[in-house]
């Protein structure tokens, strides 16, 4: 309708053709259409991933994945996957050494002692694990620690760092 452009793939442009654009203002309108259907952050996700898998150096063997980190990373995959972040999702894969399948759900929930109900099934478990700690009372979060396990990456990372390395 109207006097619009049209490009070939379907964008309509908000210039009239009676007006002489710029390029300037053509990439201008053109970034923002990209925007505005959240494209241009697809494109740009595709790239870094692209970018991240022609830099990784397969040769390298990854460090060996823990128990919590496995459940961790894929506790991170079914939050990826659920919100369309394909392109995010195959960078972790790739970087953290996970299996190309992902675990089965009911294995999470059996891991991680989670109960479920019918109604939850439909959402990332991550997104019910971050519900309990939003609404878990104040008495009740003095009593509730993480565990210190010799197992979990972070803890050997961290003894790791010198003083001056983590400020």
């Amino acid at each position: 309708p109207g006097n619009f452009p049209r490009l070939p793939c379907g964008f309509r442009f908000q210039l009239p053709l009676s007006k002489m654009a710029t390029i300037t203002e053509l990439k201008a309108v053109l970034k923002d259409t990209l925007e505005k259907r959240g494209i241009l952050g697809q494109v740009k996700a595709r790239i870094r991933a692209e970018v991240f898998n022609a830099l990784d150096d397969q040769t390298e063997p990854r460090p060996p994945l823990s128990h919590e980190n496995l459940l961790i990373n894929e506790l991170i995959r079914e939050y990826l996957e659920f919100n369309k972040y394909k392109y995010s999702v195959s960078v972790l894969t790739a970087e953290s050494g996970q299996p190309e399948v992902p675990l089965d759900r009911d294995f999470l929930v059996n891991e991680l002692n989670i109960v479920e109900d019918p109604s939850s099934r439909s959402v990332p478990l991550l997104y019910g694990i971050v519900a309990q700690l939003l609404h878990t009372d104040k008495e009740e979060k003095v009593y509730q620690t993480f565990p210190r396990s010799s197992s979990l990456q972070f803890s050997r990372w961290n003894d790791s760092k010198s003083a001056n390395q983590r400020n």
